[in-house]
């Protein structure tokens, strides 16, 4: 058990940050992380206009708001968690990998934290902040090792 990759990527489906998270994680090139981002984008922009599910408080009146949010195949777990801005957080995890939701949020606030805040980021813009990299560092191995897991 334990988390693959992590994907950031904006709202017009540009891969903005990526990063392996584990030891386990498979080595895959720059071009490979670019086209998966597009693609996830683009499917998960399709699951949201083809879901035959209205749910309640959704504002788009022909489908779902939210897409795809999660998808489990033999040996992997993928997990999305889209901001009302439309940037999309995905992470990748072997199955069994517990807390990937709360990873996922709190990859968020560091988002928020880390690179937010710091006036010289352009927003959509591939993230360099070795700040935010090693919070996520932090927070996986947090989480892997079982301590300093507070779900809010």
């Amino acid at each position: 058990m334990g988390f693959l990759h992590l994907f950031i990527i904006n709202k017009s489906g540009g891969l903005i940050y990526n990063r392996p998270l584990g030891p386990k994680a498979p080595q895959i090139g720059t071009n490979e992380f670019l086209r998966m981002g597009s693609t996830f984008h683009s499917l998960h922009a399709i699951a949201a206009e083809a879901c035959p599910l209205r749910l309640p408080g959704n504002k788009n009146e022909y489908g779902a708001d939210d897409g795809i949010e999660e998808i489990q195949a033999g040996g992997l777990i993928l997990k999305c968690f889209q901001t009302r801005t439309g940037v999309k957080f995905v992470i990748t995890a072997e199955p069994g990998t517990p807390d990937i939701s709360y990873v996922l949020k709190e990859i968020y606030v560091l988002y928020a934290e880390c690179t937010l805040k710091d006036p010289f980021v352009e927003l959509e813009m591939p993230i360099r902040s070795p700040l935010f990299t090693s919070a996520v560092d932090s927070l996986v191995e947090r989480v892997d090792k079982g301590s300093g897991y507070r779900p809010r």
